[in-house]
């Protein structure tokens, strides 16, 4: 019994040893990382996981899943002043810009020909030409894109009957808006928003902008058919014919990319669900619109002259080539709100915090104003709205990790100086 006794104190007191030591050695060289288990000294294989990135979209926090991370460099490199261009990309992967134009593709096509018929009812109160369409669509859309566009159109236009296209203007009108709607939606990932606005604001919108186009497009083809008639009959009694006729033969070319650079800029103006100026969204259009009309003519030309999809698809290659125009489209002007994004959001994050909005109030209107400046503020103050409400105290938190590190050593400059004055 006894000897059981030695032999057990024997084992305790080597365990303790074995213990002190292992402890003094993490004093002085730190954990061992092939020593981390359990107390009965399981054996575990080392693992390597993988940091929590802080770029998330709202949806994705929503949803507790993760976006698309980028591959193309290390996140740290995003997190103060990053390459304009390297951060596009890491963006447009973030929000899965593909998958968005591929959206996009399919609901431009569902919308295409609704588009179609809902303008060939306005045709007519404009007077304009049946071929003037077909050229213009044929300048502006790949070969094979262009034949099935103005097929159909002929066939609508000479089975044309006025009573189901004016009951079919709304029926065409609310379907086309359907594209529309989509496109809001895929700004609105570009600037993480969500679409607060209601359904019925949200579709007027989208009719709005139906609008637009349909009505931009038969003014677009009268001034480019008609311009020199039109600009003869206004100045041709000041002797101004010469001159009238070299402006519209270098509008012919300028007004229609003036026309998708205007469309575009008033889309990104209005279609997302953020407050921004039109002189804001500028650089993304004209980048859209530039970006645009070259991916048109480099498609056209590609489709021409090496994808030869009839051959590969038979009948339905005029149509895969209309798909992939249409995602080419929706893509780019994913882009332009992707470009026009990144301009807001280093705008938003060069303004001053909400605390340092509070701070200079209350430096400004000194101590004993201190009750009145907070009275004020009101909901403005987003911190304090967020102390009142506990529900929003995790997206405040959430948000502070998108402040850059000069706005976060202000507001704790803001902080320490509030302090000291309170004393």
């Amino acid at each position: 019994m006894s000897d059981n006794k030695k032999h057990s104190s024997g084992i305790i007191d080597k365990a303790k040893q074995k213990f002190q030591n292992d402890e003094n050695n993490q004093k002085e060289h730190g954990p061992n990382p092939d020593r981390q288990g359990d107390a009965k000294g399981d054996i575990h294989e080392e693992h390597n996981f993988v940091k929590p990135q802080p770029f998330q979209s709202k949806e994705a926090k929503k949803d507790n899943q993760t976006f698309f991370v980028s591959r193309i460099n290390k996140p740290a490199k995003y997190t103060d002043r990053p390459n304009f261009f390297t951060y596009l990309l890491y963006r447009i992967g973030k929000d899965d810009a593909s998958g968005l134009a591929a959206q996009l593709a399919y609901y431009f096509m569902l919308s295409l020909f609704p588009m179609l018929i809902f303008i060939l009812s306005l045709i007519p109160l404009f007077n304009i030409n049946q071929k003037s369409i077909i050229s213009q669509i044929e300048s502006n859309a790949p070969a094979q894109a262009s034949s099935i566009i103005t097929n159909i159109l002929t066939d609508v236009m000479s089975n044309a009957n006025g009573g189901i296209l004016s009951f079919g203007l709304i029926l065409a009108l609310w379907t086309a808006s359907n594209g529309m709607t989509a496109l809001m939606n895929s700004f609105n990932v570009a600037y993480d928003v969500e679409d607060s606005r209601n359904f019925f604001v949200s579709k007027a919108m989208a009719v709005f902008f139906t609008l637009l186009i349909g009505i931009t497009m038969p003014i677009t083809l009268v001034l480019f058919t008609f311009g020199q008639q039109i600009g003869n009959f206004l100045f041709g009694p000041l002797g101004l014919d010469e001159a009238v006729k070299w402006v519209f033969s270098v509008l012919r070319t300028v007004l229609p990319v003036i026309a998708i650079f205007i469309v575009f800029t008033l889309l990104y103006t209005m279609a997302p669900n953020v407050k921004i100026k039109m002189k804001s969204v500028l650089p993304g259009a004209l980048f859209a619109t530039v970006i645009w009309i070259l991916g048109t003519l480099a498609f056209g030309f590609y489709v021409s002259n090496f994808g030869n999809y009839s051959k590969t698809y038979g009948s339905i290659g005029g149509v895969i080539v209309l798909m992939l125009w249409l995602y080419i489209t929706g893509f780019i002007l994913i882009l332009g709100a992707e470009v026009n994004a990144i301009f807001h959001h280093r705008k938003v994050a060069k303004g001053k915090t909400p605390e340092e909005i509070t701070y200079d109030e209350m430096d400004a209107r000194g101590e004993e104003d201190l009750a009145d400046a907070y009275n004020n503020m009101g909901d403005e103050s987003e911190s304090h709205h967020h102390a009142k409400n506990p529900k929003h105290q995790v997206d405040y938190q959430n948000h502070n990790q998108y402040e850059s590190p000069e706005a976060v050593e202000r507001k704790n400059e803001g902080r320490s100086h509030h302090i000291k004055t309170k004393k």
